[in-house]
């Protein structure tokens, strides 16, 4: 029982996700533009046309851009909770009624032996969510975009084998940096972005005996770099008594990129 996954892109230029079981194949979020979807899915050895749907976590467009076009191109179904398709609908084009699924948050849907588990997250969007893959005794967990992380959330998370986590920020670079300081105080509230240390903090709390790796994601192009990240998140688990290299790996993601596919 097989269950892989890729991180296709990752990063404040857009979003995307792919994983795999031996039955079935979803996307979670698609935010470039069609032929950069497909461009991801030829790096990995992939068709986007085998996709049994894409997985929308909310309707922000680094995350939906290439929504629409590959699910008309396709005929794939999208699955998104009721707020973020109102938010997302005329965003992403017309929609075959058919292609169109209900995913509430804090529910699961079963395809074959996968089970795939949807959690809120605290983000500036309509309805943000993302998901928790289970497949036999593995488990795979996407969060990012969140302000902070709750304990719901780590109840619902904690001791998955592989998470995509975000490490959005350096707060240090954030501040010092040319954004507007609106836009500052949007990305460091409670319905932003985590910084390095506050993802390491959560993280900390999330991994278990069953941990093997942590993807680093959502980096921002302009206030963080991958070296950092890893760095500074390093810092704070090392800190905490974790033996990183060990008990787990810390991984890069990048906003063009896929990163290989990974066995869970």
């Amino acid at each position: 029982m097989t269950l892989q996954f890729s991180v296709l892109a990752s990063g404040s230029t857009g979003n995307a996700i792919y994983v795999e079981t031996e039955d079935h194949a979803f996307l979670v979020d698609a935010g470039l533009s069609g032929k950069q979807m497909e461009g991801l899915f030829q790096q990995i050895n992939r068709h986007p046309k085998n996709l049994d749907g894409i997985l929308v976590t909310h309707e922000h467009s680094d995350h939906i851009k290439g929504v629409g076009i590959l699910a008309r191109k396709y005929k794939l179904p999208i699955y998104a909770n009721t707020k973020t398709w109102q938010a997302m609908s005329s965003l992403i084009g017309e929609i075959p009624t058919d292609l169109k699924f209900t995913f509430d948050m804090e529910t699961v849907k079963t395809f074959g032996g996968l089970d795939i588990e949807s959690f809120g997250v605290s983000h500036d969007a309509a309805e943000p969510m993302f998901y928790a893959f289970h497949h036999g005794n593995k488990k795979f967990v996407v969060i990012t975009d969140t302000g902070y992380v709750s304990n719901r959330m780590v109840g619902t998370i904690k001791n998955a084998d592989y998470f995509v986590f975000e490490s959005n920020h350096d707060v240090e670079m954030l501040r010092m940096g040319n954004y507007p300081w609106n836009i500052k105080r949007r990305i460091l509230s409670d319905i932003g972005h985590v910084s390095n240390e506050d993802a390491a903090l959560a993280m900390s709390e999330c991994i278990g005996d069953q941990t093997k790796g942590i993807y680093l994601a959502h980096l921002s192009k302009d206030n963080n770099m991958k070296e950092l990240a890893r760095m500074s998140v390093s810092q704070v688990l090392e800190g905490k008594g974790f033996a990183i290299g060990d008990q787990f790996s810390i991984y890069d993601t990048d906003p063009k990129i896929p990163t290989p596919l990974k066995a869970v």
